[in-house]
């Protein structure tokens, strides 16, 4: 079963990978990114386009908070925002939400941690995780999966950096350490 899980990880961050290189539009304004070894990395082209490709504008969604409050994405807007898409029984989740935590914590980011809430065994699994964990990160839940399906969630976590104009900067699947979520951070508006 965990091999299972695994191989579909795997395929699903290698579809992803062929999406974005194979499917990247070359027309508008492009920035260029430089990743850690020092090289260009790959070019953002921004578009006023609503999608989830880099460089457009982040489809808005409506999620209530697991504190019972709505929340639009749309009301971020001026506001660099991590979405971050994730489980309780994920344990790269699992791993990075402490980091998670100490970047909003100091950091000028909002961190938008969307739960999976329909893969959940039980709902109740949410709070303790994040009471276990100290978490003050704002969670909406995603219990009918609309969100997660319009952003393509394919592997847990998913992450999106969003600039303050609403567009997407970077889409990582997998776990990010703390180190890794300043860098993207610093290299958006």
């Amino acid at each position: 079963m965990k091999k299972t899980i695994f191989i579909l990880i795997v395929v699903g961050m290698l579809g992803w990978t062929v999406y974005e290189f194979v499917l990247s539009s070359d027309k508008g304004n492009t920035k260029f990114s430089e990743y850690e070894d020092g090289n260009i990395g790959e070019k953002v082209v921004e578009s006023n386009e609503i999608g989830i490709r880099k460089g457009q504008v982040a489809p808005d969604f409506e999620l209530k908070t697991l504190d019972g409050e709505t929340i639009k994405l749309s009301d971020y807007r001026g506001q660099r925002v991590m979405l971050n898409f994730w489980a309780t029984w994920c344990p790269p989740c699992r791993a990075e939400m402490p980091d998670m935590q100490k970047f909003q914590e100091k950091k000028d980011v909002q961190i938008l941690a969307v739960n999976l809430s329909e893969t959940e065994s039980d709902p109740k699994n949410v709070q303790r995780f994040v009471d276990d964990l100290e978490l003050t990160l704002t969670i909406p839940l995603d219990e009918e999966s609309a969100v997660s399906e319009e952003y393509q969630v394919m592997a847990y976590p998913t992450t999106y950096m969003i600039d303050s104009n609403g567009r997407i900067q970077f889409v990582m699947l997998g776990a990010m350490n703390y180190d890794f979520m300043v860098q993207q951070f610093e290299m958006m508006e």
